[in-house]
């Protein structure tokens, strides 16, 4: 995969972020369609473990099937008045470039495009030890990977960077190195056209 660098970029503070956290708070995103698969309810009990030590905000992004498991989740950790659930967001990449970190502790990424996008961002990403995701996410210098459903750890690795500004930053910078490094878009496309090019240069066979 690849993502576009000029529209996944670092940004100085806008207006935007206020709407969800104050300029002393942490800012923590997540961005699905809320099936099973994203365990969106893990993000929830991340983000409890990171409030135990720093006065953060969540702010999720999308909608889908396990929605209402996770505000109810909210509610009864009473983290009601940190978290917000947006729906749809057409301008989520801006806010995305305003967040401190991005939790996606899915089970099953096939690549992790959303994680890569918060990588262009320079926004470290929390994440499951799954599927495609470790091919993107490089831990311990561009964000954090545990197993699926150690929430502790993840809490826990998460609230200790947001306790060292300045490794949260290298960590951020890091990520953005990667996609200019590795899947900026003009760097992947020639690869799926050339790709292309040598198929229907050399079709196979009829059988």
């Amino acid at each position: 995969n690849f993502v576009d660098p000029v529209r996944y970029a670092p940004s100085g503070h806008i207006p935007l972020r206020e709407n969800y956290a104050k300029p002393q708070e942490p800012l923590l995103l997540h961005m699905s369609n809320f099936r099973p698969v994203k365990r969106v309810l893990d993000v929830i009990r991340i983000f409890h473990r990171v409030y135990q030590d720093h006065p953060a905000c969540l702010t999720m992004i999308g909608d889908g099937p396990e929605r209402p498991a996770a505000e109810r989740l909210t509610r009864d950790l009473e983290l009601h008045h940190r978290v917000t659930f947006t729906g749809a967001m057409p301008d989520a990449a801006k806010l995305l470039s305003q967040a401190d970190a991005f939790l996606l502790p899915s089970d099953g990424e096939s690549f992790g495009l959303a994680a890569l996008e918060s990588l262009s961002c320079g926004v470290p990403v929390v994440g499951a030890r799954a599927g495609g995701l470790p091919e993107v996410v490089t831990d311990g210098e561009v964000g954090i990977l545990e197993e699926v459903g150690d929430v502790e750890k993840m809490g826990r690795r998460l609230s200790e960077l947001l306790g060292d500004p300045e490794a949260l930053s290298r960590m951020g910078r890091a990520g953005r190195r990667r996609v200019e490094e590795t899947f900026r878009t003009d760097r992947v496309v020639p690869d799926y056209e050339a790709l292309y090019r040598r198929v229907l240069e050399n079709p196979s066979p009829q059988q």
